[in-house]
């Protein structure tokens, strides 16, 4: 089954690069320079950010929903991503080398399943979880920290 993953758009996050200190601060925002690869997830272009550049860790609402499941959770994103990963069958290498939590969803954002695998075969359980007809999205989580990662639909 064909699968496409999705990062955040990176629209809404724009207006917060460059920002002074102070304003991110005010805003519960904390600006890092990168100092070790990988650790630096960016949910925008889910790469892993490269030493010497700026990540904002800030908390971001992966799970709108109006039901007990809703969500928020810290995350990473790369001051100055302009490109959302959006790719078919294509797993990045920021999920790959993660262990990961996979929640699966219906039409009514209820999660109805739930697994964890190591990144690197993921595919399996993506397979697992699309097979049933009632799941309408995947929500990707890091399993340690549980900070969302990215969000698979069919394709």
């Amino acid at each position: 089954m064909n699968f496409r993953i999705t990062g955040l758009d990176a629209a809404e996050f724009k207006h917060l690069f460059d920002l002074p200190e102070s304003e991110l601060t005010a805003m519960a925002i904390k600006r890092y320079e990168v100092d070790k690869k990988p650790g630096f997830p960016d949910r925008i272009e889910l790469t892993d950010v490269e030493i010497g550049e700026t990540v904002l860790l800030l908390n971001h609402v992966s799970q709108p929903a109006k039901n007990p499941y809703r969500a928020s959770h810290a995350i990473f994103v790369r001051e100055g991503a302009t490109s959302t990963y959006d790719a078919v069958n294509q797993i990045p290498n920021s999920l790959r080398i993660r262990f990961l939590s996979l929640r699966a969803y219906d039409d009514n954002d209820m999660m109805i399943d739930a697994e964890v695998v190591e990144g690197a075969s993921v595919e399996q359980v993506i397979a697992k979880l699309l097979a049933n007809d009632d799941v309408r999205y995947i929500h990707v989580h890091n399993a340690k920290q549980g900070c969302y990662a990215a969000r698979i639909d069919r394709a």
